[in-house]
């Protein structure tokens, strides 16, 4: 399955190669089988485990990794960490970032791409079926985009993959109807559980497999699985790898190699308090900021055990392919380049809670969201400015058909959080790029601070 699992998310083939620069991908799962020696379900070396990256060589070379984010390298080790180096030397960009076309009822469509950390909604936002009557959303990739501003100054973006490596757990029927359609035939799953009538199980599909009438065996082997065991069916960052064009709702431009003009960037994470529902950066230099100070609730694909806030700047922190100090200046010099249509930038929190609960319902509700930003890419006059950005004016939101909802803690700016959010991003920032931190970030830090003073 792993020549399957490498074949699904790259694009293989050979009559494009030319003479032009090849990059050398080596793995080994580092448990060879000697004569007499036992084979294992899932062969691998944890304690042993090293990546490697040549850049000077174009070389990657992985050791004793089981885990498809570090053995599929044309995924996140070429493709962001080889890549961005690329980008850097180049003058483009290569970015965790989904892909999405969206449509108004009247026919108009934008593209927008958008960086989460990972397991925080990427898929489901890239697959999203809209609640609102004649919006569309149609999917270019779900993970990795490589963007270029063209002649024009257009930027264009391409999803570099053929295919999704998604988060099994929490995919369903009601959260992304597109993605358990996609996964019907032809993929490889890998750590999920399975019933006793050979179905697929994880958790999110407990109100579409009735488990009174089946056996669960969970991904551990126990072959009497009760939610009640303590421990989860299926492993937290279980995968499905599975064909792009099998998706639904693939655009009709996700393998134009022109790639998509790009109306806004969306940065996001999982914040239980602090972030807005949405908020809009002024100018190009605050949403880069926005992008370094990135921070969200640890998710099982990171290493991070438990619910702790962590910092993922452009939900790239795993993936930097150099120094993060010059990565965070190659994309403040984009806003000095003349003759560039820089898209807006925002910020995005599906996750913020109240008493314990999510106060936004999400999933395909957030098409509500889009919708303001769709509109503001248009030039509506529905935002109004703040000390932490641009938000949007009361009522700007289309809530009809939502019931009671409390937009008003959605969108509260508590000046105590803000304030520990501003030391822990100092913090962070000292710690990390005591010398390299663009002066610009420090600057857009600095004014932050000013402006909560004056709250």
């Amino acid at each position: 399955s792993s020549g399957i699992n490498a074949e699904w998310p790259l694009r293989p083939g050979l009559q494009t190669l030319g003479d032009g620069h090849f990059t050398r991908c080596t793995h080994s799962v580092g448990y060879p089988l000697a004569q007499g020696k036992a084979d294992v379900p899932w062969p691998c070396n944890p304690d042993n485990t090293i990546i490697t990256h040549f850049p000077a060589s174009n070389q990657i070379i992985s050791f004793g990794s089981g885990y498809g984010g570090n053995s599929l390298l044309g995924k996140k080790c070429f493709a962001l960490r080889l890549g961005s180096i690329l980008a850097k030397q180049e003058g483009w960009l290569a970015e965790h970032m989904l892909i999405l076309g969206i449509t108004n009822p009247e026919g108009e469509k934008k593209y927008i791409a958008a960086a989460f950390p990972s397991a925080c909604g990427k898929t489901n936002l890239a697959m999203m079926k809209p609640t609102l009557p004649g919006w569309k959303v149609e999917c270019v990739g779900d993970d990795i985009a490589w963007m270029r501003f063209d002649e024009e100054g257009i930027l264009r973006a391409v999803n570099p993959e053929n295919g999704f490596f998604g988060v099994a757990p929490g995919t369903s029927n009601s959260t992304n109807p597109s993605a358990m359609a996609t996964i019907t035939r032809n993929t490889v799953f890998t750590n999920v559980a399975e019933t006793s009538k050979g179905e697929l199980f994880w958790e999110g599909l407990e109100d579409e497999v009735d488990l009174s009438q089946v056996n669960v065996t969970s991904w551990l082997g126990d072959t009497d699985w009760r939610p009640e065991s303590g421990k989860p069916s299926s492993h937290p960052n279980s995968r499905f790898c599975t064909p792009s064009r099998q998706c639904p709702v693939m655009d009709a431009a996700w393998e134009d190699p022109k790639g998509v003009p790009i109306s806004a960037i969306l940065f996001g994470g999982r914040r239980p308090t602090t972030i807005p529902l949405v908020m809009e950066a002024k100018n190009w230099r605050q949403g880069v900021y926005w992008g370094a100070a990135m921070r969200s609730e640890a998710t099982a694909a990171a290493e991070h055990g438990g619910k702790v806030i962590m910092h993922d700047p452009f939900a790239m922190r795993p993936f930097f392919g150099y120094n993060f100090g010059d990565y965070i200046q190659h994309w403040l010099d984009f806003g000095n380049k003349e003759g560039l249509s820089l898209p807006k930038v925002y910020f995005v929190n599906w996750f913020r809670k109240q008493d314990g609960k999510f106060i936004w319902p999400g999933f395909g509700e957030n098409c509500r969201v889009l919708e303001w930003i769709f509109n503001r890419a248009k030039g509506a006059d529905t935002a109004v400015e703040t000390p932490i950005g641009v938000l949007p004016k009361p009522g700007a939101i289309n809530t009809e058909g939502l019931g009671p909802l409390d937009m008003k803690s959605l969108f509260d700016i508590n000046k105590s959080d803000w304030e520990a959010e501003y030391d822990a991003v100092q913090k962070y920032f000292n710690e990390q790029l005591p010398q390299d931190l663009p002066p610009a970030i420090q600057q857009e830090l600095n004014s932050l601070r000013s402006r909560l003073s004056d709250m």
